[in-house]
């Protein structure tokens, strides 16, 4: 039986286009290894937000190579956003390299790699139509209702959560983002096809499903109807809200402009919505969100975070910063920092600008030096991190009602669960009692991002 090894790099998205792929193979009858020593396909899923994830993904390509010298037979392919930008440049780059697939060719993985290995192992082709094909295979081409084949997953024992993925692409165009390029434009599954994707998931077991979209609560705006003032987002949350086993919902992520009143008001009548959203603001600057072309203000991102809370008292909110953008002054600066230790969040991703090919923002003038970008990241990740230590501690002492996920990654003989906040909470119990169970947590301790505490 054949072995592929599946990398990815990037965000939740990449992370559940790598599970469809990896059921295909499944399905196909190989095995999934997480030794690429030992596999016959290595396949790397590719992120190209950040010039760090793409050096990342080729480097790691680079060296996988070696296994080749061993295993002449093995089949290297790049999948993903990098693969769908640069497209047949990486056969330059990397020689080994048999298959770049775009996108929305992740359905296709698997006749491109499997028909390589079997011609490499056997001298033989069964399928005519692929007997056409070279050794190398580059497909990015658009590809209609792409986003319908994100749809299946790996079964796992005692699985608690899942990703379901409900649209593909965007359309919003920021000045520093690759993604429109990569991902094409926005294209939203129908909602009894998610809905039917659910209950397969809740049959496995699965409480708590995170739904993923580029700008998630978008979705569906150019292909179906508003009902009662309802957007098909709101529309989507209620009909999986009433799917019978679900016990909690998550989605990411929102963008200020699709986030009106309807999806506010869904978290007073929609118990299930987890009390947590991550909410990008890139920036607290007026000027620096007109350069990054995002279509809203300061004011307006305060506006919306302050309804949410009113909504749901309890609401968590972590979010997006970039520092650095070209043309940033210390006073725009300053305004991020400050909008930070107004909204307070509960923890912020900061990044520093990273100049991406074909975008606007890459041709702007006054480009900053690495040192003050990393000087700003240091400076806000310090004023971000002060806040969030501080609402780890309060509660401590507290009772958390908790989801219980499995063992822990870093120590599998603990638990790990999450509260409603998407608070990471570590524990002790039997994974096979507890897992997949909502059960109540009393925190003893917080080490900053994370909490421990003992089954109530």
């Amino acid at each position: 039986m054949p072995k592929v090894h599946i990398r990815t790099y990037g965000c939740q998205m990449n992370a559940r286009d790598s599970e469809q792929v990896a059921q295909m193979f499944r399905e196909g009858g190989y095995t999934v290894t997480g030794d690429e020593t030992e596999a016959d396909a290595i396949l790397v899923n590719t992120c190209s937000v950040r010039d760090q994830a793409e050096q990342k993904a080729l480097g790691k390509m680079g060296l996988m190579g070696a296994h080749r010298q061993t295993r002449p037979h093995v089949v290297y392919g790049f999948m993903g956003c990098m693969a769908q930008s640069r497209g047949p440049e990486l056969f330059e780059r990397v020689p080994h390299l048999d298959v770049v697939v775009g996108t929305q060719k992740y359905h296709k993985v698997f006749e491109y790699v499997d028909s390589i290995l079997s011609r490499r192992l056997e001298r033989r082709m069964d399928d005519p139509a692929l007997s056409l094909l070279g050794d190398n295979v580059c497909d990015i081409e658009e590809e209609e209702g792409s986003q319908n084949t994100i749809r299946d997953h790996v079964p796992q024992d005692y699985q608690a959560t899942a990703f379901v993925s409900i649209m593909q692409g965007c359309n919003m165009r920021c000045s520093f983002c690759i993604v429109p390029d990569t991902r094409g434009k926005e294209r939203g599954r129908p909602i009894p096809e998610v809905v039917e994707e659910v209950k397969r998931l809740v049959d496995r077991g699965v409480k708590e499903v995170t739904l993923l979209g580029q700008i998630v609560n978008l979705y569906g705006r150019t292909e179906f109807e508003k009902v009662d003032g309802k957007s098909p987002f709101v529309q989507l949350l209620e009909a999986v809200h009433e799917i019978d086993g679900i016990e909690r919902i998550r989605f990411t992520s929102p963008h200020p402009i699709g986030y009106r009143d309807d999806l506010v008001a869904a978290f007073t009548y929609l118990p299930k919505l987890c009390s947590h959203i991550h909410f990008p603001m890139q920036s607290g600057s007026d000027r620096i969100l007109k350069l990054m072309r995002r279509p809203y203000k300061h004011a307006k991102f305060v506006e919306i975070c302050e309804k949410m809370r009113a909504a749901r008292p309890d609401l968590a909110i972590t979010t997006d910063i970039i520092v650095g953008f070209p043309g940033e002054t210390e006073e725009d600066f300053q305004a991020t920092v400050d909008t930070c230790n107004q909204l307070r969040f509960d923890n912020a991703f900061v990044f520093r600008y990273s100049k991406r090919k074909d975008t606007p923002a890459a041709e702007m003038d006054e480009q900053l030096p690495e040192s003050v970008k990393e000087e700003r990241n240091q400076r806000l990740l310090d004023a971000v991190n002060v806040i969030a230590r501080a609402k780890n501690e309060a509660l401590v002492g507290t009772v958390q009602r908790v989801l219980c996920e499995g063992p822990s990654k870093n120590n599998k003989s603990r638990l790990s669960g999450r509260t409603s906040q998407n608070k990471i909470l570590i524990f002790e119990g039997d994974p096979n009692k507890l897992t997949g169970e909502l059960i109540d947590i009393k925190v003893d301790e917080s080490t900053g991002f994370t909490l421990y505490g003992e089954v109530v």
